[in-house]
């Protein structure tokens, strides 16, 4: 299986032989469980202060001698502040009460991560990248892009320390589908925020061996950068569906040729 090397001018030149990788079956599957797990590592362990509702003087008297207990008054027999003089304080400490504590709040503790084999992971991270070499998978997930997949640049793409020079690069193989991420950025619906106040569709997935384009193409709408290291199955099958556009460079391939 082979594909064309494209320049920095976006002229096709030599052909390379890709990996044993990408003739790996393409299992859908294992490719959604693997991109649950990565998410699930990314969540954030939520709960309430430990003592929320409880920093209170409220006490429960229950025993008719008790000293200002309710018993035989006809008020309800529940956790009280303490007042002066023995008299009945407000409701506090339970769920019902105001200001009082949550039934059953989330915990901390609880385990939120999804774990996966290590053998399973690897196969759906070689099947995700089989996906890259499909064009009608990667078509069907909406990307704009003519000829063969997967695209492959020369060594050169990952010395690029200039975002306008990644962008003319790019521009002449994959152009539509980076306007189409540029020009599909729309406020979310609903109630927004700050942190995501709009949605931008996914574009292109570079991946390389290293050099100055990790940071040159990071601030390119829907543009993701990855070291071929660092690589995982939800970079290259985003919200579990795969066939994600994605360039390589050669050293890349010869560095998934290793897994």
């Amino acid at each position: 299986m082979k594909a064309d090397v494209y320049t920095l001018k976006g002229a096709a030149g030599k052909q390379v032989e890709l990996p044993k990788q990408f003739e790996e079956e393409v299992r859908a599957e294992i490719i959604r469980r693997a991109v649950l797990s990565d998410e699930s590592k990314e969540y954030q362990p939520q709960g309430p202060y430990r003592w929320a509702g409880t920093e209170t003087s409220g006490k429960y008297r229950g025993r008719k001698g008790d000293y200002g207990s309710l018993k035989n008054r006809g008020q309800a027999m529940l956790p009280r502040e303490v007042r002066p003089e023995g008299l009945a304080g407000k409701v506090v400490r339970i769920p019902s009460a105001v200001k009082g504590r949550r039934a059953h709040p989330p915990k901390t503790e609880k385990k939120i991560v999804e774990k996966i084999n290590k053998k399973e992971y690897r196969k759906a991270l070689v099947s995700a990248i089989a996906a890259t070499a499909h064009p009608e998978l990667v078509k069907a997930r909406g990307h704009l892009f003519d000829g063969a997949a997967p695209l492959v640049f020369e060594d050169a793409l990952e010395k690029v320390a200039k975002t306008k020079e990644v962008i003319a690069a790019l521009d002449g193989v994959i152009g539509k589908d980076l306007s189409r991420a540029k020009e599909g950025r729309k406020a979310r619906s609903g109630t927004r925020s700050r942190k995501a106040g709009t949605r931008t569709p996914r574009s292109a997935l570079v991946v390389v061996s290293g050099g100055d384009i990790l940071k040159s193409a990071r601030n390119l709408a829907g543009v993701d950068v990855v070291a071929v290291e660092n690589l995982k199955v939800k970079d290259l099958a985003p919200g579990t569906h795969p066939g994600r556009l994605t360039v390589y460079t050669e050293a890349a391939l010869k560095k998934i040729g290793e897994l």
